[in-house]
């Protein structure tokens, strides 16, 4: 094998840190999972240690228990320190952006990977791992906090990016527009005027301050009061499995990529 696509990351990362996305990829793609044979799920990225891929595999074998996980990372003293954790159906080895696991995954979930790329090369790298993935796989990408309280992610299958999600801790912020700072790489730098996230997150926050009487019952029915009316105005989900007031209650929201994305790719 050549050298690993990609560059060596912080390494950060922690025990429940991911637990948001990975509770949404359960709940959007188990179905995916379920119907798919000898499903194959990569963890690119995972970081100085094993915990986040170990979490990730014990959440999906509740709802595909033969289903394999991979945890790649580039760093080889990181894959030595992870082997000792593996298990069958959960290994690590190394690798990057090219996914050397044997067979094309269903799933990659890459977080906290691409912070310290450009807005143009994020996009490359969306590029290759669409491209590596089953014909009618899914790649989650995103970035969250350091305990995992405030996160972004989109999903991409092999014809480009189709969701935006964005999840927090609800008693962990003032406003909605505070996720704009874990928003994904190709979405962060355009929070301007002009350009569509921007003025989702000034409508959030708009709506947010609409439902402040609903803040006397709690921040949770503020959050889904908020959404709700956001939903009058943008393309919100609305029905399971992306959306509805069960995953609203988890702090959640999520709009298809069309509607907060550039209206141009960046060149490189």
């Amino acid at each position: 094998m050549g050298r690993p696509v990609g560059e060596i990351t912080r390494g950060t990362t922690g025990h429940n840190r991911l637990r948001r996305s990975d509770r949404w990829t359960a709940a959007v793609y188990g179905p995916l999972l379920v119907s798919a044979d000898r499903p194959l799920v990569a963890d690119l990225g995972y970081g100085a240690s094993h915990v986040t891929t170990s979490e990730l595999f014990v959440r999906l074998r509740r709802v595909r228990p033969d289903v394999e996980v991979v945890g790649i990372e580039i760093d080889p003293v990181r894959v030595a320190a992870a082997k000792p954790y593996e298990r069958p159906g959960l290994s690590f080895v190394r690798g990057g952006f090219e996914l050397p696991v044997g067979r094309r995954p269903l799933i990659v979930r890459a977080f906290n990977v691409l912070r310290q790329y450009g807005e143009a090369q994020a996009w490359e790298a969306w590029d290759l791992l669409r491209s590596g993935v089953a014909e009618n796989g899914v790649v989650v990408e995103g970035t969250c906090s350091e305990i995992g309280h405030r996160a972004a992610w989109v999903a991409l299958d092999r014809r480009g990016p189709r969701t935006v999600t964005l999840s927090a801790r609800l008693a962990g912020f003032e406003r909605p527009s505070d996720l704009a700072e874990r928003l994904p790489k190709t979405l962060i730098h355009r929070n301007v005027p002009g350009e569509r996230v921007h003025a989702f997150l000034r409508d959030f926050d708009h709506a947010w301050a609409l439902a402040a009487p609903y803040g006397a019952y709690g921040v949770r029915p503020r959050w889904m009061a908020a959404v709700e009316r956001l939903a009058g105005t943008w393309p919100v989900a609305t029905t399971p499995p992306l959306g509805g007031r069960r995953r609203w209650r988890l702090g959640e929201i999520t709009l298809p990529w069309s509607s907060l994305a550039p209206d141009e790719r960046p060149s490189g």
